[in-house]
């Protein structure tokens, strides 16, 4: 059995890495050979300490992702969020290999937002916007600047002492941020990113301009919220998988309107293989959905393994 601990994950991935394998990730969720499970939530003795299984296979891949987020770590200076992923053998069924992936998860998260801006927002996107100042929320404005020429990032945070600290984490990254009021900083945006554990609307429809990109990246649990419903209802609507996405992501919130054809709801990856339309006009508002899906975490984990292998045999 094949085993990379926290440590090796954390030392190997990269950005270019998590990029590649969520794009391929994405688009290998659209074809017939592939299955995404239901993702089973559950939580510890404590209520509040809660994990996810999620689990799917492709045409060379299956296996499992074990998702955690334990609030009270933060308090004993240890991470609130980690991630392990089991790969199955595809012969025998037997576990083929573990990837410990806490840090990993943050990089896979973010790929995917990236991998959907690419396609989504404006070429000449400039203004970032991000809701939310955890280590998640760091990892979004990381990735999003690879893909678009951002000069501007602006930080909503809930409290200062919080946002302060979030601009000395991306100052140490070498990207400049501004503190900035809910209203103005999304009338600003170009593009909006929502990374938080919000269970109701961040901000108002109306402050979202013609032509902004919009992602969602922490509704991924029953309940979770972050985007309005009329901001939905308004905008050209993607996601990693929509009938996950509509169980358990933002389109829980209209899927009313998603089972009676009212919406649209398209799956990314056909967008990225040109399948599907993605930005139609300079004026569209789209909105990306990312509850995160198993195979994201597969093909992560099968990259790291081969770039493990490639360290050991390179001299």
């Amino acid at each position: 059995m094949r085993y990379l601990a926290e440590a090796d994950s954390a030392a190997l991935i990269t950005e270019d890495l998590a990029y590649t394998a969520a794009r391929d990730a994405l688009i290998a969720a659209t074809r017939p050979q592939s299955e995404v499970f239901p993702a089973v939530l559950g939580h510890g003795s404590d209520p509040r300490n809660r994990f996810t299984v999620k689990s799917g296979a492709s045409q060379q891949l299956a296996g499992v992702k074990i998702g955690s987020y334990w609030p009270g770590n933060a308090d004993l200076g240890v991470p609130r969020h980690n991630s392990v992923i089991l790969l199955l053998d595809q012969d025998l069924g037997r576990i083929d290999a573990v990837v410990e992936a806490g840090v990993v998860n943050a990089y896979r998260t973010a790929a995917a937002d990236a991998v959907a801006a690419s396609v989504l927002a404006r070429e000449d996107a400039s203004t970032l916007t991000v809701f939310g100042t955890g280590h998640q929320a760091l990892h979004e404005c990381a990735a999003v600047t690879r893909v678009r020429p951002i000069d501007t990032i602006h930080v909503v945070a809930r409290t200062p002492e919080h946002g302060e600290t979030f601009l000395e984490r991306l100052a140490a990254r070498g990207l400049t941020g501004r503190l900035t009021a809910p209203e103005q900083a999304c009338r600003a945006a170009d593009i909006i990113v929502t990374a938080t554990t919000a269970t109701a609307p961040l901000f108002d429809a109306a402050w979202v301009r013609p032509g902004t990109h919009v992602a969602s990246m922490g509704s991924d649990a029953h309940g979770k919220q972050e985007l309005p419903r009329e901001l939905l209802q308004a905008a050209r609507l993607f996601c990693d998988l929509p009938e996950q996405a509509v169980r358990i992501g933002e389109a829980q919130h209209i899927a009313d309107l998603i089972a009676d054809s009212t919406l649209t709801l398209t799956a990314i990856g056909d967008v990225l293989d040109g399948r599907a339309e993605g930005r139609r006009s300079e004026q569209d508002i789209t909105v990306f959905d990312s509850s995160g899906i198993a195979l994201q975490d597969l093909f992560i984990a099968d990259a790291l393994l081969r770039a493990a292998a490639d360290a050991r045999t390179t001299p």
